[in-house]
């Protein structure tokens, strides 16, 4: 078995919580009916469903009514994003330039479908304004789209920012729908998703120690979903109902998610924050390293991103020779989202001014809630005995 300690690739996927994992599946074999079915079985199972969703909301600060069982981040994501196509006037909608694939590689086929798309860049800070989405929104704009933490650089975006100017620009107007990808933020930084203005947000159970394959789509009001079938999940996401995934995603949920009810998860956030600007004060010190966004290397901007994530770039250094430098003495790191690995191009960096030479070096550090201090300091100085050798 691979050792999770000196894995910093947290923001793919965080090494599964075992116990969490023992407990869902412990729960969904007694629970073994299909939720659908109306003999004991099936509406035991029914229960033993709507309660994992009861706790969810709970510790999201929502009404159970609100929350959507899919089949992960990128699932959440599309459902938000291809509800539009049941409107019988095409328009446009809005979202940034630094969106997660699953989202921005969906825009030729919203395209396709004759929609008109329009990108938002970031400032060379990586974060989107609120200003620059209001200026971007048109009289036809149905849909706008804003992720809340960067899966690349860590940007921290002014979603509540976003989420008041879209209100204020469209008063007396049809609001556009305002969708977040909270894939990155859920467990990492704190969430406040009854703030008004926000009508979704897409969640992932592996990024905080659940199963692979198991998602969120929370829903401020009632949607109309473009994809049809049985009509489970308020006929928002049809599909015999993953008991298992529901349970662990509720229990992750309760153990990792940022609030002040959860006095270890706070503690800990605390405690990456310190982690962090300690790192990159030790990046700072390797010759040639380059914090991105530069803003990064600023200790006054670290409230701008979350401690979760560090980019970096080590020009000379091929990102993907570093990542096979470190695999090799048994560090984990990315090039970046490992959803698009297998695709050249940067498209989240091509957006902020970056040099070739950065944008060809750059690597993600991203840790999480086992991840040691110690660790993180080991990574240092295998970063630069690397260095070192391509000097």
């Amino acid at each position: 078995m691979i050792s999770s300690e000196h894995y910093f690739d947290w923001a793919a996927t965080a090494p599964s919580d075992q116990e969490i994992l023992n407990r869902a599946l412990a729960y969904s074999i007694e629970h073994w009916g299909n939720p659908s079915s109306i003999h004991h079985a099936g509406t035991d199972a029914k229960q033993a469903l709507e309660n994992a969703r009861n706790r969810a909301a709970q510790v999201l600060g929502v009404k159970p009514q609100n929350i959507i069982f899919t089949s992960g981040g990128t699932e959440s994501n599309h459902l938000a994003l291809l509800s539009i196509l049941n409107r019988p006037q095409k328009g446009s909608i809005v979202l940034s330039s630094i969106e997660h694939p699953a989202l921005r590689e969906m825009i030729s086929s919203i395209q396709n479908c004759g929609w008109k798309v329009i990108k938002v860049d970031p400032e060379k800070n990586g974060i989107v304004s609120a200003q620059s989405i209001a200026d971007a929104i048109q009289d036809d704009t149905a849909f706008v789209s804003v992720m809340a933490v960067n899966n690349e650089t860590g940007a921290i975006q002014p979603i509540y920012d976003i989420a008041k100017i879209i209100r204020e620009k469209t008063k007396g107007k049809r609001k556009p729908f305002f969708h977040i990808d909270c894939v990155q933020a859920a467990g990492k930084i704190p969430l406040n998703l009854e703030f008004p203005g926000i009508d979704s947000a897409a969640f992932s159970a592996h990024k905080i120690g659940g199963p692979r394959g198991t998602g969120i789509l929370y829903l401020a009001k009632e949607m109309n979903s473009f994809l049809k079938g049985g009509g489970q999940e308020k006929n928002i996401r049809s599909g015999t109902e993953n008991l298992f995934g529901a349970e662990a995603f509720s229990l992750s949920l309760e153990k990792y998610f940022i609030s002040e009810q959860n006095s270890c998860a706070k503690k800990r956030f605390e405690q990456q924050k310190k982690f962090t600007a300690e790192f990159i004060e030790e990046l700072k010190n390797i010759k040639g390293c380059i914090l991105i966004p530069h803003c990064r290397a600023d200790s006054e901007s670290a409230d701008l991103f979350s401690p979760w994530i560090v980019q970096a770039a080590f020009p000379g250094i091929p990102g993907q020779v570093m990542e096979r430098a470190l695999s090799e003495k048994g560090f984990y790191i990315s090039t970046g989202s490992a959803c698009s690995s297998s695709h050249k191009g940067r498209p989240v960096l091509d957006t902020m001014q970056l040099s070739s030479k950065e944008k060809e070096s750059a690597v993600r550090f991203s840790f999480g809630f086992s991840t040691k201090k110690e660790s993180m300091e080991e990574l240092i100085e295998e970063l630069k005995n690397i260095c070192k050798t391509f000097s």
